[in-house]
This record gives structure tokens, sequence and C-alpha cells, in this order.
């Protein structure tokens, strides 16, 4: 019989996993996103269009079956990726999805006497977004992004699908071993003080912005 310490030491070696696809996601997707969202906002049609498909794609459909199309699917075709691989390349193309219409919307909201005033000041595109556009849309992009990234956390769960060894996964294997519940009540303490920590995070960056107000 497993004692609680083993059984939160074994779904902590899990945390590990679930922290390493949210860490990556998130260091990959927010740099994508904002990358794409600017492709959609250009006038390269071509660039508009398939970035459209994109989004269209990864939003609308389960974040789960592109997790299983990935692993399962893309060995049909020739390209096969390890479990963790599978699940960095699904999560960041997901999430970049996400977060290209929220940059997008962002950018979008503010008003076009913005624009018009950089121009009478001399600066062009590229010193227009980044030092009056940006800024002032990070105020409107930070409590989406916010939400996502807390969604995000819990998603990793997902993982478990394809056999990874995420705290989903351990703490199912250690509720099966020892006929009890404490491995969920764990695993559920473990992502409440992640999402935690996240949403305090997110608060403070915010208010870090607010003078934008």
């Amino acid at each position: 019989m497993e004692n609680l310490s083993n059984i939160t030491l074994y779904i902590l070696q899990g945390a590990v996993i679930s922290l390493k696809i949210y860490l990556i996601t998130i260091v990959f997707s927010i740099p994508l996103g904002m990358l794409f969202a600017m492709g959609k906002l250009s006038r390269f049609k071509p660039v508009k269009w398939l970035l459209e498909i994109y989004t269209w794609v990864f939003r609308g459909t389960p974040l789960l079956l592109q997790l299983l199309f990935v692993y399962f699917g893309l060995p049909y075709l020739g390209i096969e990726l390890s479990r963790e691989m599978a699940a960095y390349v699904t999560f960041v193309v997901n999430y970049a999805a996400y977060f290209t219409e929220i940059f997008r919307a962002g950018i979008q909201s503010i008003g076009r006497g913005q624009y018009e005033a950089a121009k009478a000041l001399g600066l062009n595109y590229k010193l227009t977004m980044k030092r009056i556009i940006i800024p002032q849309a990070i105020k409107v992009i930070l409590p989406p992004t916010g939400n996502e990234a807390v969604t995000l956390i819990k998603d990793t769960a997902l993982a478990s699908v394809i056999a990874l060894s995420d705290i989903l996964r351990n703490a199912k294997s250690m509720v099966s071993r020892t006929a009890s519940i404490e491995g969920y009540i764990i695993a559920a303490i473990l992502y409440l003080i992640m999402t935690f920590v996240i949403i305090n995070i997110f608060k403070y960056i915010e208010k870090r912005f607010a003078y934008y107000r």
C-alpha cells in the first residue's frame, strides 16, 4: 500500500512533464501568435488567406483530436514524433492560433487616429506599431491572454491520451494502484496551485500596464 508521500512524489514527477508542455507552449505560441496576427493584418492577400485557414482549422477542431492526429496520424504520412514532441508541436500550433486572433483583435481595437497621429509625426509603419499601437494594444490583449494561459495549464492534462506521464496520468495510475482517491485530490491541488500562480502573475502584469488607461 502506497503512503501519501509516495503518491505525492509520483504525481509531482508528472508535474514536470505538465510544466514543460506549458512553458514550451507559452514561449513559442505567443511570439508566433503576434507574428501571425501581423500577417493577418498585412495587405498581402495570400498570407492573409493562409492564416485565415490556419486559425479556422486549429480553433475549429478539438485540441484532443489534433493531438491524436499528430501522434497517431502523422506516422501514416511518414512523419513520426516522440510523445513529448507530438505534445509540444500540437500545443504550440493550437495555442498560436488562439493568440493570433487575440492579438489581431487587440491591435485592431486601437483607433485609426493613433495611426494618423504617428504618420503626422513622421513615423513609419514599423515604428508606429512598436512605439504606439502595440504598447496600447497590450492592455487590451492581456486579460484574454491570461485566460488562455490558465486554460493551457488545464489542457496539458490531454497529453495523457498519448501516454505521457503528466499529472493526470500519474494520478490515475496511483488511484488504480491504491484503490483510493488521494491521487485525484493531490492532482486537483496541484492544478489549483498552478492556476493561482498564473492568475496572479497576469494580475501583476496588468497592473504594470495600467498607466495606459
